[in-house]
């Protein structure tokens, strides 16, 4: 008996879509393989009682494809979405060294770091995020299909940006894709508001696309690339080679636009300032009027900079594995050297500077003044080594835990539905007290129609336009 395949795919520019759907029939079993294009994607096979229930089930699968526009194609004509690496070289500081308290080595070079009050996260180009406390200690490791281009907050919840084009939720025991951005981005940096999310990209280009993962607007800037994006309710601040320009954040108008001292490299927001780290060795400050405010100089390119909540000192870290600290008006403090490389990204959280590196470490910086103070005339702590633990890594998974009705009692949480709406899936919540007019934002990967599921919490979103779900998801069976 011989087996039929049928492979299709979806590539719509601007929209997000580039993957490809497999059906392959042999005898009673039918074997579904998916994912994006250029990659091995996930397999499944399901066995059937006869012949024509096999047939059947391959024939339904593809026309639910077709109708959401996927289109026979030949597999391998369509080439993975580009992807564009950092090639930054550090060289090693000569200055005295910075107090590290502790060092955790992620195992490949390192860009996206976030740190609150009750953790911090790292992510690496080998797709490795881990958890730590602000001691050092290892809590969690998940394990990304790519590299992890940043890690960003947006509120209670946590994102992480990969070369694979996806954009991972990670607020739940197991990371779901929340947006997925169009193959022809390549991305640089991204940032997300309420929901909305801003990706910069190689060629210039801002794009927005919105909570529901639908695009927005795109547009390109005056400089060849661009990397810093920031994103707050007034609108959206993009950092390229030529400056920063300022875009309303819901019509996609340009407000204003600055030139900066060199080609914008990170950015950092902090109030109604932005900082903006260039490839001439400052880092510029930037009122959200659309002002040139001050100008930090350092001794090389600045690949990161940060500062404090108060805008009193700013943080930077330049291409010889240095680290500066400024006070507002432009005086230089202190100059330092990590001893792990040069900080592709940094975060200052209650008087401790974190960096990720382009060796691959997540290190704490004592940043108090009396820990600088020692440092400056040569006396550091011995930093301690945190190892990456030999766990298995918690990977994306569609397959939900279930939980039943009659256990809704003992279980609580709040109960939505995924509904076809004109060929697109979308989320409403059930269970009382909420408006079912409200759509919910839902991650990409369990949407199922007419499929119902449990989350810990439903909340408004800050704009009030629609709800998004926030901890574990289980399926309700």
């Amino acid at each position: 008996m011989t087996s039929t395949r049928t492979y299709l795919e979806l590539s719509e520019e601007g929209a997000g879509a580039h993957k490809f759907y497999e059906v392959t029939l042999d005898g009673t079993d039918v074997t579904i393989r998916y994912g994006r294009i250029g990659e091995t994607g996930q397999t499944r096979t399901a066995s059937h009682s006869t012949l024509a229930k096999a047939r059947a089930t391959a024939a339904r699968k593809i026309a639910e494809k077709r109708r959401k526009g996927y289109e026979t194609a030949v597999a391998g004509v369509r080439q993975r979405r580009s992807v564009t690496r950092r090639s930054m070289v550090s060289q090693r500081s000569t200055a005295n060294l910075a107090p590290v308290l502790w060092r955790f080595r992620s195992g490949g070079p390192a860009y996206g770091v976030f740190v609150d009050d009750e953790r911090c996260w790292v992510g690496n180009e080998r797709g490795d995020v881990y958890t730590l406390t602000h001691r050092g200690e290892v809590t969690a490791r998940y394990g990304l299909p790519d590299g992890v281009k940043c890690i960003v907050a947006d509120d209670f919840w946590i994102y992480a940006g990969c070369d694979d084009g996806r954009v991972y939720d990670l607020g739940a025991k197991i990371p779901h894709v929340a947006y997925e951005i169009s193959d022809d981005v390549d991305i640089f940096w991204l940032d997300i508001h309420d929901g909305v999310l801003g990706v910069s990209d190689a060629a210039g280009k801002i794009t927005v696309i919105d909570h529901e993962d639908e695009f927005q607007w795109s547009r390109r800037s005056a400089g060849r690339h661009a990397w810093m994006v920031r994103h707050d309710d007034a609108g959206v601040y993009h950092g390229h080679s030529y400056g920063v320009t300022m875009y309303d954040a819901g019509s996609g108008d340009e407000r204003w636009s600055v030139r900066t001292s060199g080609s914008v490299l990170f950015g950092w927001q902090e109030g109604e300032e932005l900082f903006a780290a260039t490839n001439r060795h400052t880092v510029d400050r930037v009122g959200k009027d659309g002002t040139l405010r001050s100008t930090y100089r350092c001794d090389g390119a600045v690949f990161s900079c940060a500062a404090s909540p108060d805008g009193r000192y700013v943080f930077a870290g330049d291409n010889h594995s240095s680290v500066y600290c400024f006070d507002r008006g432009g005086r230089r403090l202190w100059k330092l050297a990590t001893g792990c490389g040069s900080a592709y990204s940094m975060q200052f959280h209650q008087d401790r500077l974190y960096i990720v590196t382009t060796d691959g470490s997540l290190a704490c910086v004592d940043a108090s003044e009396a820990a600088i103070l020692a440092a400056e005339a040569g006396s550091v702590p011995e930093p301690v080594c945190v190892k990456a633990p030999s766990w298995d890594a918690v990977t994306p998974a569609t397959e939900l835990e279930t939980v039943r009705t009659s256990d809704l009692p003992a279980v609580g949480g709040v109960v939505v539905e995924c509904v076809d709406e004109g060929g697109r899936l979308r989320v409403r919540v059930v269970s009382d007290g909420f408006d079912r007019s409200l759509r919910v934002q839902f991650p990409k990967d369990i949407r199922r129609a007419g499929a119902r599921y449990v989350v810990n919490e439903v909340l408004t979103s800050g704009s009030g336009g629609f709800y998004r779900v926030r901890g574990d998801i289980r399926r309700l069976d």
